[in-house]
Parts: C-alpha cells; sequence; structure tokens
C-alpha cells in the first residue's frame, strides 16, 4: 500500500479559493457585457495602469518592439516555433475528411473545417510566457484558422517585445495588450472596438481559467485549466538531485503548482526531499517555489511499478516525468496525463518551451477525459449524408418510420413516411408506422 511521506493541502482547502476567485470573475464578465470598450479601458487601467489609444498594436508599433529584441532571442524564438510548427503540421495530416457508401446508395462522410475565429491569450504578468504564444497561435494557424487575435498584458505599462515579436512571427492577425479577465472578456463577448472570437486558448493565471470557464458555450474553449502540475515517476536508477531539480522547475509557476513524487525507492524519496530544502535556498524564484512545495508537494513511497501506474493515473497530472529502469512500462500503462516526458534526458521544461509537443495541458485531473492543445483542438468536424437512388431512400425510410413510432415520434415518422410514399409508391396512412 502507497505510504505519503509528505503530503498537500486536501481538497477542502483548495476548494475555498476558488469560490471566491468565481465571485469577482462573474461581477467583471457582467461589466465587460454591459459596457463594453468603457469597461475594458476602466479595468485595465485599475489593475495594469495601462490605459493606451488603442490596444490593438499598430504594424508600426509591432516593429518597434520588435527591433527592441535580440538576434539571438528572435532566433530562438523562431527555432521553437519551427519545431512546434513541424509537429503540428505532422497532427495536421492524421485528420482527414472521409466518405463512405455505407448501403449500395447511402452515403456518410465528414468534413474537418477549422474554427473561424480564435483569441489566443498569452499570459505575460510575473513570467512573460513567450512560449504561449507559439503553442496557441502557431497552432491554430497550422490548422487554418482565418483571424487569430492574440493578447498579453503589459509588465510596468509597456508590452513585453519578447512577446510581441512571438505573436508576430508566429502569424497573429491582430495583436492585443490586454491581460486579466477584461481580455479573455473583450475577446469573447466583443466590445465595439474588439470582435469577438469563437474559440477562446491559452494559459492564465487563476482569474483568467474562472474566466475561460464562465465563458464557456458562449465560445468555446481549449480546456479547463488550473495551476501548474507535475508528478515525477522514479526509480534508483536516478538520484534525488534530478528529481528535486524537476519537482521545483515547475513549482516556480505560482504558489500552487502541485509537484508530486512516485516511486518505489524509500532512499531516493528521502534524498529528493533533502536536495528540495537545499535548492530552495539557492533558487531565485525559491518565495513562488517554496510556497507550493510546502502546501501542494507530495512524495508517495509505493511497492512496486503496478501501484506506481496506479497512483499516478489517479493523481492524472499534467506533466509527468518518467525515469526509470523501464520507462517504457508507464508508457504503455499510463492513461491519464497532460503529456509524458520519458527518460532523465528530456524534461517538462523541453516541453513547455521548444521540443514541438504543445505545452497547453490539462489540469486537475482533466487528463481523464482529454488531452492538450493541438490542431484538431481548432477543428470541428462536421458530418453530412445523402442517398443517391430511390431504393436506398425508401429502405432507410422504413426503418427510420418504424422507430420513430416506437419512440412516439410521429412527426419525425412522417419525414420517413413521406418519403416512402413519393420514392417508393406506397400508401402509408399519416401517422402510422411503415409496414
Amino acid at each position: 500500500m502507497a505510504k505519503y511521506l509528505k503530503k498537500s493541502k486536501s481538497q477542502a482547502e483548495r476548494t475555498v479559493d476558488d469560490i471566491q476567485i468565481r465571485k469577482v470573475v462573474e461581477k467583471l464578465l457582467l461589466d465587460i457585457d454591459a459596457r463594453g470598450d468603457e469597461a475594458i479601458y476602466e479595468m485595465s487601467k485599475k489593475f495594469d495602469n495601462h490605459n493606451p489609444d488603442s490596444f490593438q498594436l499598430t504594424e508600426n508599433q509591432i516593429n518597434n518592439l520588435i527591433s527592441k529584441v535580440s538576434k539571438r532571442d528572435i532566433d530562438d524564438i523562431l527555432f521553437a516555433q519551427r519545431q512546434i510548427r513541424q509537429f503540428a503540421k505532422k497532427q495536421m495530416e492524421s485528420l482527414s475528411d472521409i466518405e463512405v457508401e455505407t448501403i449500395p446508395g447511402v452515403i456518410l462522410g465528414h468534413k474537418n473545417i477549422p474554427v473561424d475565429s480564435v483569441g489566443c491569450y498569452v499570459p505575460g504578468g510575473k513570467f512573460p510566457m513567450v512560449a504561449s504564444a507559439h503553442m496557441s497561435v502557431v497552432t491554430a494557424k497550422v490548422a487554418g484558422v482565418k483571424r487569430v487575435a492574440s493578447t498579453a498584458p503589459v509588465h510596468n505599462g509597456e508590452p513585453n517585445p519578447a512577446i510581441v515579436a512571438a505573436m508576430h512571427f508566429a502569424g497573429a492577425d491582430e495583436i492585443y495588450t490586454l491581460g486579466g479577465v477584461q481580455a479573455v472578456g473583450a475577446l469573447a463577448l466583443g466590445t465595439k472596438s474588439i470582435k469577438p472570437v469563437d474559440m477562446l486558448v491559452g494559459p492564465g493565471n487563476a482569474y483568467v481559467a474562472e474566466a475561460k470557464r464562465q465563458l464557456y458555450g458562449r465560445v468555446g474553449i481549449d480546456l479547463f485549466a488550473g495551476p501548474t502540475e507535475t508528478l515525477i515517476i522514479a526509480d534508483d536508477t536516478v538520484d534525488g538531485e534530478i528529481c528535486a531539480t524537476d519537482l521545483l522547475g515547475q513549482a516556480e509557476h505560482g504558489y500552487n503548482s502541485p509537484c508530486v513524487l512516485v516511486t518505489n525507492s524509500e532512499k531516493l524519496a528521502n534524498e529528493t526531499i533533502i536536495q528540495v530544502e537545499r535548492l530552495l535556498k539557492i533558487l531565485p524564484t525559491r518565495e513562488t517555489a517554496s510556497e507550493s512545495w510546502e502546501n501542494f508537494g507530495e512524495v508517495i513511497l509505493c511497492s512496486n511499478y503496478d501501484e506506481m501506474v496506479k497512483i499516478s493515473n489517479q493523481i492524472s497530472s499534467e506533466h509527468v516525468q518518467v525515469m526509470t529502469e523501464d520507462d517504457d512500462y508507464f508508457l504503455n500503462r499510463m492513461r491519464n496525463y497532460g503529456a509524458l516526458f520519458l527518460g532523465p534526458r528530456t524534461n517538462v521544461s523541453n516541453g513547455d518551451k521548444v521540443i514541438g509537443t504543445n505545452h497547453t495541458l490539462p489540469t486537475k485531473k482533466a487528463g481523464r477525459y482529454t488531452g492538450g492543445l493541438w490542431v484538431g483542438k481548432f477543428i470541428k468536424t462536421h458530418t453530412y449524408q445523402k442517398i443517391l437512388n430511390d431504393e436506398a431512400a425508401v429502405k432507410v425510410a422504413e426503418y427510420c418510420s418504424r422507430l420513430c413510432m416506437l419512440e412516439g415520434f410521429v412527426g419525425h415518422a412522417e419525414q420517413a413516411n413521406i418519403r416512402i410514399r413519393r420514392y417508393g409508391g406506397k400508401n402509408i396512412p399519416y401517422g402510422k408506422a411503415s409496414d
């Protein structure tokens, strides 16, 4: 039976914060819906001290900001975008339209059609999340989205040049300097100056995530996002330093980022705890990381690989780093996660920044029922059907008529019956099932 050498806050304790955030966000969204531009300008001034003539950057403003980014940084951005674009294109190739004749004369098919317009949120407050521009804008464009509106908050009153450069090179059609609830609210609901979009994507803080949750239905969203999560599955083939480094590498995201070690080695478990404490004394982001570790860090000791798989599937973490003697054992048995990082040579930061897979991933156990952001999230699969001859029309209609009457839907049955009369020459009384 699994043994917890360190436990995190209970779920009940975590829920209290969510309720307060929900109330704040609801009030802000109602205000945006009612007052549009007036509301978002007030919120931007209040929360970000940002009150421009227009939130949308002009071509000249974009070019001026890009000129502030070093050649090395631009080269790095473009390298990352090439990897993400390349993988997204391969994913796109895996999606195909189909058409099949299921019975003689009956044609069924589906078409994959991209969403018309998407709003991409790029976090830029505490940390300038340049990579989020690649993950959302590049992927949407590969999917064939016609209009991509991308937005990020300002920092110290100014747009972040590297974020703007990343948005531009990724292919954003519109770039805005809006952050927080006001950004996703304006994009989803629309204002006089900002056309609404059909879908919102991208990570954000707890308020942005809650705003997306409340806006779902008015627009589509990529997924319900929570704080960054990381889970390490490891045995005694690795040491405590590498485990501690990978745990704290994600714990620095925020004060409430779960970071969990699942292992069958008590020696590794204890060594990792010691190494975490050591690294927290020298990590520049220790103030944030230490709070995540204190309140949301866990170390779970299991008896064998099977128990490690069972516990890890229950946790269903956003990021799962596997460092064991047999990584494929976990690849073949893990079912609930955002993304897997197999072997000590790779790590979650690779996926977050550059390797090519998407870093917008399911959290809060959502990996049980959805994967992360990919080109397929921007694609709507629409079905169609056609019947080519009278014989097929009558055959299907006869079954349809009887099944509709079985459910008591007489009007539905008549849609079938009129085809039987027209194309089969049979005189079925109105409101009766086919023989």
